[in-house]
């Protein structure tokens, strides 16, 4: 098996670090370092410069636009591909299959796109959409089986519960088809998910509770009809904090804690546990809520989680340890890694640089970049030495 990692744009709401929020609904409060094009281009380079094949943008109220913001920055590497987030029914799928359509093509080929269905029903009447949850999930189904038609050429007449397109076809249709990320941990998401995904992802539980996840989409996959064999691959969404010892990582998480006080993480944890994600709740019950106890399996740390939503967990130890965790991962059917540090400039470099190489020389990953030419250290080590 070989790995994929993908970093991540902060653009909800900044970087900095400390931990910034964010996600259902949070408010992302104050950072250091604004989600602004020059410094989103220097996190895209760093991703690129590291060995990561792309970059997650989330969507939501507290985020720039996605799609707006790597459009600005997909000019800055030529081979970074940007997963982008998006919410289906938020636009017509039409419109949607036509802006990837042209994304894609724009950009030679360098989209891939994360499908969010939205699982707060006040933040998607923000943006006018006032169906509930299960409904969300019946229109996802929908939006998807339209736009699948369209990328692959052909005129759609459809007439849905939700949606309705006559006579649709795509002038311009996206050259590769953009893989399709998809996460949720109810059993709407489930269904969706098997019939339409390529990449289903899951936030960071230990490996055990991926495991039975891993199994429970592979058995939806098997009695999906529609797949035709088109296979599943899994990701998983995930923070780290890796060092050159495992003293100095949790050096760093303790850091990062104390950064946080009780009052805001009550606040906190109130608004998150009024989230309807089903994903959510399961990563408010690794934290607990409270700063003790946060390690729930040797080297993954839920401490991210009490102030942020949506991801809360993360990768935590030396370069080895965090290696041999990802092994753990790849053993459970785990292909694809989006990461995440704070901040995300140095993270990039610093899991590229410490991690990717170990993963590299134990046959678990394949640097993407082109092969560059070295020199000699010593370039006239040579010099005065007799010819043979």
């Amino acid at each position: 098996m070989t790995l994929t990692f993908h970093w991540f744009l902060p653009s909800n709401g900044g970087d900095g670090r400390h931990v910034v929020g964010g996600g259902h609904g949070v408010n992302p409060g104050a950072s250091s370092r604004p989600a602004d094009v020059p410094y989103l281009g220097q996190v895209a380079r760093a991703a690129a410069q590291s060995g990561f094949e792309a970059a997650l943008t989330p969507a939501g109220a507290w985020c720039e636009d996605a799609w707006l913001t790597t459009a600005m920055l997909s000019q800055v590497s030529d081979r970074l591909k940007f997963l982008v987030a998006f919410r289906p029914g938020l636009v017509s799928p039409y419109l949607a299959a036509q802006m990837a359509g042209t994304f894609q093509n724009l950009s030679g080929g360098r989209l891939l796109l994360n499908v969010v269905t939205g699982g707060e029903s006040h933040e998607q009447r923000m943006f006018g959409d006032f169906l509930d949850k299960e409904a969300r999930y019946a229109r996802c189904d929908e939006f998807l089986t339209i736009v699948r038609r369209l990328w692959s050429g052909e005129t759609v007449d459809f007439e849905g519960e939700h949606l309705q397109v006559e006579a649709a076809r795509l002038d311009q249709v996206p050259d590769p088809v953009p893989d399709l990320y998809f996460g949720g941990s109810s059993p709407a998401a489930g269904a969706v998910a098997a019939k339409h995904a390529d990449v289903y992802l899951t936030w960071g539980e230990p490996p055990a509770a991926v495991a039975e996840k891993v199994e429970w989409i592979r058995g939806l996959v098997a009695e999906e009809p529609t797949r035709d064999g088109r296979p599943m691959r899994f990701g998983i969404r995930l923070h780290t904090i890796t060092r050159d010892t495992a003293e100095e990582a949790w050096a760093e998480a303790d850091r990062l804690l104390a950064g946080v006080d009780e009052e805001t993480i009550a606040q906190v944890q109130a608004g998150l546990r009024k989230s309807e994600s089903e994903g959510q709740r399961r990563m408010l019950d690794l934290n607990g809520g409270s700063k003790d106890s946060l390690v729930i399996h040797p080297h993954l740390w839920a401490g991210v989680g009490l102030v942020r939503g949506g991801a809360g967990t993360a990768m935590v130890g030396s370069h080895e340890e965090v290696a041999d965790l990802v092994e753990q991962y790849a053993a459970v059917g785990i292909e694809e890694f989006v990461l995440s540090a704070y901040p995300h400039l140095e993270g990039a470099y610093t899991f590229g640089e410490g991690v990717l190489p170990i993963l590299a020389d134990r046959g678990l990953w394949k640097d993407p970049r082109p092969e560059r030419r070295t020199t000699s250290a010593v370039p006239f080590g040579a010099v005065g030495t007799a010819a043979s």
